[in-house]
């Protein structure tokens, strides 16, 4: 995979995708659903809705982590996945805050309806791994699906996460990226 990795990480290239990290603002702008982010980026405004659950998740823990100076905002923020191609928005990724002491670092990811099943998930958690492994602080990266969710733990399962635990309702995922 061709991977390229822009000035000061402001955003990673796939062979198909860019990853953004969002801003302050720019998350602010996400969260109104009103096409303003779509219109800064310069992209296609195709219809997208933000679950309650991510909603709440924005406003009570990721803009105010990606506001605290202290923190690292790659790390706080929602990354949107842009199709280069289509100029537009096909789904988001994050990484549940900083990594652990051990160098563990947890992710969630979700594709819009309209763009499932297309191989733009795959690709953007490749990205990541990618990036990941590039990072001094990063050793493994973790991840929880719904056991229902095949297409969701699919994605993890291309990208050579195994799995490592179950609970009633989830399977939980390991990659690890270096030896401890």
């Amino acid at each position: 995979m061709k991977l390229h990795l822009l000035k000061s990480f402001k955003m990673i290239e796939t062979e198909h995708l860019i990853l953004k990290p969002l801003t302050y603002e720019q998350l602010e702008k996400y969260v109104k659903v009103d096409f303003s982010l779509e219109s800064e980026l310069n992209l296609t405004k195709n219809p997208r809705s933000v679950s309650s659950e991510l909603k709440n998740a924005l406003i009570e823990t990721i803009i105010p982590n990606v506001a605290n100076p202290t923190k690292n905002y790659l790390f706080n923020t929602l990354w949107t996945i842009i199709c280069k191609s289509e100029k537009t928005m096909v789904g988001d990724l994050c990484f549940q805050g900083e990594p652990k002491k051990n160098g563990e670092i947890e992710i969630g990811y979700g594709t819009y309806k309209k763009f499932q099943n297309k191989g733009y998930m795959t690709e953007a958690v490749c990205g990541l791994i990618h990036w990941a492994k590039k990072q001094s602080n990063i050793n493994s990266i973790y991840a929880e699906t719904l056991k229902e969710n095949e297409a969701s733990f699919t994605i993890l399962e291309k990208n050579n996460f195994i799995k490592i635990g179950e609970t009633e309702t989830l399977f939980k995922w390991q990659l690890t990226l270096k030896k401890i």
